[in-house]
């Protein structure tokens, strides 16, 4: 599978509970914050669920 390149570019003050933990779980804290994740459809329906707050790339 592809690996992704995950950036948080929007906070997650004043959403709700479960975007929060959502955004917690594929392992963004801050605001800026990166990680890097094998694209598997777990993750892909995670980052659906907050693709609004999000920025992804295919690496």
């Amino acid at each position: 599978m592809a690996q992704v390149k995950i950036k948080l570019v929007k906070s997650v003050i004043d959403r709700p509970e479960r975007q929060k933990r959502t955004v917690k779980a594929l392992g963004l804290g801050k605001l800026g914050s990166t990680t890097e994740k094998e694209n598997t459809p777990q993750i892909a329906g995670m980052i659906a669920a907050v693709q609004h707050l999000v920025e992804v790339t295919e690496i």
